[in-house]
């Protein structure tokens, strides 16, 4: 099949990485936003998300001209959904922005056009959802036009290689949907094209994410463990890693990202009698920010009134992105008890968050605390040198959740050093 032009709904993360590198591949593409703000900064030559080597890109297909940045769909040869799919509070898949960009197609579809959907959704979604929505349009899906299901795979970071570099699942309607599917996305992917149907290609993004979640909640479990039976995490993981079928992750706060921490419940609410392991990982690594605010108490006390100091509020090291963070989730659950909770995000330190106090500076952070709390392992966080820190606070307690510092380092600057997982070893009472 022939590609000429291309519209993408939703510059975000995947969407606005996705538009630029088929634009920089010979496509006219439209890149389509309802945020008025989003469409606005990224014509005036700015970008509204981080991600390493993007602005290259973006400028480099702004300038070829061959992407366009508007507010309005119109009519392709391909439609890309890249839209968030968020869930309710009851942990249901929030569908509606995906409803919103299909529907939105109806008016620019046309005969041979192929339509992608690349957000994250349920099983059936496509078929059972978006068919549907394109077909008032009165053409058939699979005779009229093609449909296929093209999940993402990257790694936030390392996003723009991977796009590329990656394995790529394409599920079709049908047969043909495939194909077309194929087609377009061999304009850029390296990788390996796999062409199934479409509910295997939903399930197949899901079973991804929820493999690591739960493998997330077994590590994040046996930091519980540890602490019970007086034993040191970190250590006992590297201890278990050395046998050579075992690879146990690292624990931490809890599990954030629009995927991981978000996909898994999709396979809840499409089958909640079955998906009993997925949803105990699940709450397990839900109730790891619990956990954290839990070992604070310990080692602090009272937390009505205690000044502390949070750093890092994304969702993973070195990026800014902030959905779903755990990190988020514990200053919540700190202030909700009383704690006067000062945050710092190196990189994003502009973020503004609702019902906390986020400062731009790590000095800003420092200055009134009573406790320290690593929540994410930033480079910069890590470096920070003990002895620096020593005289920026009067703070001496220091948790850190994702073994992110030594605690010799700490301790010989002057700090009472705790560390999640760590319970009290029998070496050490030796």
């Amino acid at each position: 099949m022939d590609f000429q032009k291309v519209c993408v709904l939703g510059l975000g993360y995947i969407g606005l990485p996705t538009a630029s590198t088929f634009a920089t591949h010979g496509l006219h593409v439209v890149g389509v936003d309802i945020n008025s703000q989003v469409v606005e900064i990224l014509r005036n030559g700015g970008l509204h998300i981080h991600e390493p080597g993007l602005r290259t890109l973006v400028k480099a297909a702004l300038g070829s001209g061959n992407l366009v940045i508007s507010g309005q769909l119109e009519e392709a040869d391909a439609f890309i959904i890249a839209v968030p799919t968020p869930f309710f509070a009851d942990k249901r898949a929030d569908l509606r922005a995906v409803t919103s960009a299909a529907e939105s197609i109806l008016p620019h579809l046309r005969r041979g056009n192929l339509v992608v959907l690349e957000s994250t959704s349920p099983p059936h979604t496509t078929c059972d959802l978006v068919a549907p929505i394109l077909q008032r349009s009165g053409f058939v899906c699979g005779r009229d036009f093609s449909l296929a299901y093209v999940p993402e795979r990257v790694l936030p970071g390392r996003i723009l290689g991977e796009l590329v570099e990656n394995a790529r699942v394409i599920g079709g309607f049908d047969r043909i949907s495939a194909e077309a599917g194929r087609d377009l996305y061999s304009l850029f992917v390296r990788g390996e094209i796999v062409l199934t149907d479409a509910t295997t290609a939903e399930m197949v993004k899901l079973m991804e994410n929820t493999y690591r979640d739960v493998n997330i909640a077994v590590a994040n479990e046996f930091s519980r463990l540890a602490e019970r039976f007086g034993v040191d995490v970190w250590e006992a993981i590297n201890l278990a890693n050395r046998h050579p079928r075992v690879k146990i992750l690292r624990p931490g706060p809890g599990v954030g990202g629009h995927c991981i921490g978000v996909d898994p419940w999709f396979l809840v609410e499409a089958a909640p009698d079955l998906a009993t392991l997925v949803r105990a990982a699940r709450q397990v690594n839900d109730s790891q920010p619990d956990f954290v605010v839990r070992i604070i108490q310990r080692t602090a006390g009272e937390l009505k009134g205690l000044r502390v100091a949070l750093l890092g509020l994304a969702y993973k090291p070195d990026v800014d992105d902030l959905r779903e963070s755990p990190a988020i989730e514990v200053a919540h659950r700190l202030t909700k008890a009383g704690a006067l909770v000062t945050a710092f995000e190196p990189c994003k330190p502009d973020a503004p968050l609702s019902g906390l106090v986020t400062v731009p500076t790590l000095e800003q952070a420092l200055e009134n605390a009573e406790v320290l709390a690593l929540l994410v392992a930033h480079t910069f966080l890590k470096e920070l040198d003990p002895q620096r820190v020593a005289t920026l606070t009067e703070a001496r307690t220091v948790v850190d959740t994702v073994n992110g510092w030594s605690a010799p380092a700490w301790e010989a600057a002057g700090f009472h050093y705790f560390r999640l997982g760590v319970g009290k070893s029998r070496l050490e009472q030796a």
